[in-house]
This record gives C-alpha cells, structure tokens and sequence, in this order.
C-alpha cells in the first residue's frame, strides 16, 4: 500500500480552514483567560453582570448554531456530490436560521440598551 504525500501533509480542508480554526481557539482563549482574571478581580460585580445575562436567549441561539452549522456541513456535501439543488436547499436553511439568530441578537440586544447596558457599562 503505498502513501499518497498530499494527504500526509495537507491537512482536510485545506491549510487556511486550520490556521482560521487556530486563531479563534487563541482569542476565545485569550477571552476565557480575561473573564477569569477580571471575575477574581470584581467578584461582587461579576456575579451581578452575569445574573443580567439571559440564560433562554444563550440557549436557544447555541441551539441556532449548531442546527446552522450542520446545514452548512450538509451544503458542503452536497456540493462535493454535485448535488447542487439539495446544496441549495440546504444553504437555503442554513440562511434561515443565520437570520433567526440575528433577530434573537437584535432582540437581546435591544432589552440591554433600553435598560441602560451599554458597551462602557462595565468591563
């Protein structure tokens, strides 16, 4: 059985999907690291900012990604098949529930500011 040297060292997706994938587990690392330090900083104000956050809109927006994203997986197969009105159907999909999640953004959002939270609020 012989190797084929491409798929040793190209790795799947090609190299730029990697060095994307790399560069948000280091911010959202770096991000983990700063809620950290600043929750053991301001503990009493960390508490308090984080009994605002809406615990049903996370939930249901975590539920949107990833329903999105195995859609967007699903486009992408289909398009290696040469399927292209499944493809479509699927980005279609995929479309619908971006958009669902940048109402319940918006919505989120909006409650936030009307209550006076603003982006200087607190770090």
């Amino acid at each position: 059985m012989q190797t084929d040297a491409k798929n040793l060292y190209y790795p799947p997706g090609g190299i730029l999907i990697w060095i994307i994938i790399f560069l948000e587990l280091i911010t959202f690392g770096l991000a983990l690291i700063a809620m950290v330090f600043y929750s053991k900083e301001a503990p009493t104000l960390f508490h308090e900012s984080r009994l605002q956050l809406n615990v049903t809109f996370g939930t249901i927006n975590t539920v949107i990604l990833l329903t999105s994203g195995f859609f967007m997986a699903n486009t992408v197969q289909y398009l290696k098949q040469n399927a292209r009105e499944k493809a479509q159907r699927q980005l279609l999909i995929t479309m619908f529930f971006g958009l669902l999640f940048l109402i319940i953004k918006s919505i989120e959002y909006h409650s936030k500011i009307y209550a006076g939270l603003l982006m200087g609020t607190n770090t």
